[in-house]
């Protein structure tokens, strides 16, 4: 079941984000006055469709992407049929450098709009959610804030000298503004003040730190129950908010942990349904599971900011500079060699999980997930590569510098690199997600 709901979330998140980016290529070739011959989800071959006036819109069996083929441009259909033929007036090459340039940055245009949309819609429905503490209420044995002295119970001053006033400026402080950058943090403790350090060297990837430390004043709340396995036969349903295990009060995610090092013995977990206290015993697989899905839900002191429609609109725009400069400061830490490529980037089975754990969320959070991933998919594919938008605008920018068309051979080849060169990323990313299991 888990399987299936990986799938359906995956294939309605990419299947949107796709969908707007080529429709936004599309639109502006049928406002520019290009033919646009096949509109495509997928890469070739061709799988089924139909064909509706002079386009043919149908599913490839590539599903890596989707394309626009306008008549006249050497895309990912590596079709050159045209090359021996005069310009037609529809075709892409016909058009003058304005109406080519409004069309390459059409897709990613549209993706950056429906980030903007959903930004704006989440903070003027839901306002803004403000976890009013900077108590760390988790610390994972053995790792990097471990061994540098944090604990829980500190309350976070500042970092690198930065002030800190509730959970949402320490997650922004310590994972955007300073990745991949040593850590100074100044923590109160018995009322005192107390440094602590955390070198970038001493964690396993610079971004470990955010699965390290917890914030105070969360449950550890069943998410779903997995069939024929230890918790359903002990009688623990979605919803239950775990409370002890072994008599040892627990919270997310320590609760994970606790459980994998008990594999193959018997644990006694207390656990709340409503008003109700509920306990049993049960032995832990000898892979560490029970047979759940366990979420963090914060229940600590927090506020809600409310915006009015206008008000929401540049709250959003704050998330859309958000995440450019989190990828900026990611591309920047991976050429600086604070970072790596496998670190810092996920394939499909990174965004299937992400996609199903956003949706099993909330419908809000499995938007704002769609959100960031356009995001990241509008900011890719402006990049100066060869077979995506910005590849397509860098050779446009070559032919209008030089004032002379590059071959069509030339961009054909070009095109087959970059096209060999993203199946190639691709499955490392795959890789890389499969070797993190």
């Amino acid at each position: 079941m888990q399987v299936l709901n990986m799938i359906f979330y995956t294939g309605i998140t990419l299947g949107v984000l796709v969908f707007i980016h080529e429709l936004g290529h599309f639109l502006a070739a049928k406002m520019t006055g290009m033919r646009v011959d096949r509109f495509s989800i997928g890469f070739p071959p061709r799988a089924f469709g139909k064909k509706i006036g002079e386009t043919d819109y149908c599913i490839s069996w590539v599903p890596l992407g989707g394309y626009v083929k306008i008549a006249g441009m050497v895309d990912e259909s590596m079709d050159t049929e045209f090359i021996n033929r005069e310009p037609e007036p529809w075709e892409f090459r016909s058009k003058p450098m304005w109406a080519r340039t409004f069309v390459l940055c059409a897709g990613v245009a549209m993706n950056v709009l429906l980030a903007i949309i959903i930004f704006w819609a989440i903070h003027y429905t839901r306002g803004t959610f403000i976890q009013a503490t900077t108590e760390v209420g988790y610390v994972a044995e053995g790792s990097a804030p471990d061994l540098a002295g944090l604990k829980p119970g500190d309350q976070i001053l500042s970092i690198n000298n930065t002030p800190v006033h509730h959970w949402e400026e320490v997650q922004d402080v310590m994972y955007i503004e300073n990745l991949g950058n040593d850590l100074s943090l100044t923590v109160e403790r018995e009322g005192k003040q107390v440094p602590i350090f955390i070198p970038v060297q001493s964690r396993k990837s610079p971004t470990d730190v955010q699965s390290e430390i917890g914030v105070a004043h969360t449950e550890a709340i069943i998410q779903d129950v997995m069939s024929n396995m230890p918790a359903e036969q002990l009688g623990l349903k979605g919803g239950d908010v775990l409370l002890t295990l072994n008599g040892k009060q627990i919270s997310w995610p320590s609760i994970v942990t606790l459980i994998k090092q008990s594999a193959g013995k018997e644990i006694t977990l207390a656990w709340k349904r409503g008003d109700q206290l509920l306990s049993g015993s049960t032995t832990v697989t000898n892979d560490g599971y029970i047979g759940i899905h366990i979420g963090g839900r914060y229940v600590g002191p927090s506020k809600q900011i409310q915006y009015t429609l206008l008000q929401a609109f540049p709250e959003g725009l704050k998330d859309i500079g958000q995440s450019v400069s989190l990828f900026t400061l990611t591309i920047g830490k991976i050429f600086a060699g604070k970072a790596t490529v496998k670190e810092s980037f996920g394939g499909p089975v990174a965004i299937a999980q992400m996609a199903t754990q956003s949706a099993e969320s909330g419908f809000l959070v499995f938007i704002w997930f769609m959100a960031q991933l356009s995001m990241s998919l509008a900011i890719l594919n402006i990049l100066p590569i060869p077979a995506l938008d910005g590849g397509h605008l860098l050779l446009l920018v070559i032919e209008k510098i030089f004032r002379r068309e590059i071959p069509h051979k030339v961009k054909l080849a070009i095109q087959q690199a970059g096209f060999i060169l993203l199946l190639a990323f691709m499955a490392f990313v795959i890789y890389n997600d499969i070797s993190k299991f």
